[in-house]
């Protein structure tokens, strides 16, 4: 187990590396282009997106923000109109943040550090957990070949980009939705 030190080195080196480099492969050793702030390894993994109790209680929201909304159990993003649904399916669901079904402490019910942000670039005013701040790169998605068969456990607010059906695919907690431009 990692004591309580060693984890603050740890957090600070991380962030420390993500700002002076302002791109960052995670699971890999290397980006694949340039053109890349942010970049996941291929894998059976994809990233948990963070839950808020209701987008609609979300201030300050930047247009591109993603985020799981635990009051409805869907997976959205923000627009200039408001919040688009990407769950098409309504029976998502989510675990209890505190604990598991067995009981398990899974978070520490500590008061939320809402000016915590980390960010890839030069960093800016907008809010956010994971700031993505270049305006001439892109986040690369985790690539799983067909999460709904090869993701065995996936987590309530968890996208991928699915290289079998080339297109974006996000888990609301039941099922997956998948969307294709």
């Amino acid at each position: 187990m990692i004591n309580i030190i060693n984890k603050t080195n740890l957090v600070i080196l991380l962030v420390a590396g993500i700002m002076a480099s302002a791109q960052v492969a995670i699971g890999k050793s290397s980006i694949t282009s340039t053109s890349v702030s942010l970049e996941f390894e291929t894998g059976n993994k994809g990233i948990i997106l963070p839950w808020v109790t209701n987008t609609g209680a979300v201030t300050g929201a930047v247009n591109g923000t993603i985020a799981y909304d635990l009051s409805d159990h869907k997976v959205k993003v923000k627009y200039a109109s408001g919040w688009k649904d990407l769950s098409v399916d309504t029976t998502g669901t989510t675990v209890d943040p505190i604990t598991s079904t067995d009981g398990v402490l899974i978070q520490n019910p500590l008061t939320e550090q809402s000016g915590a942000k980390t960010a890839i670039g030069t960093l800016g005013p907008d809010p956010g957990i994971l700031v993505l701040e270049d305006t001439n790169k892109a986040m690369i998605l985790p690539k799983v070949a067909s999460p709904h068969l090869n993701i065995i456990n996936p987590a309530p607010g968890m996208m991928v980009y699915d290289t079998t059906a080339k297109q974006l695919a996000v888990f609301n907690g039941s099922v997956w939705s998948f969307w294709k431009p």
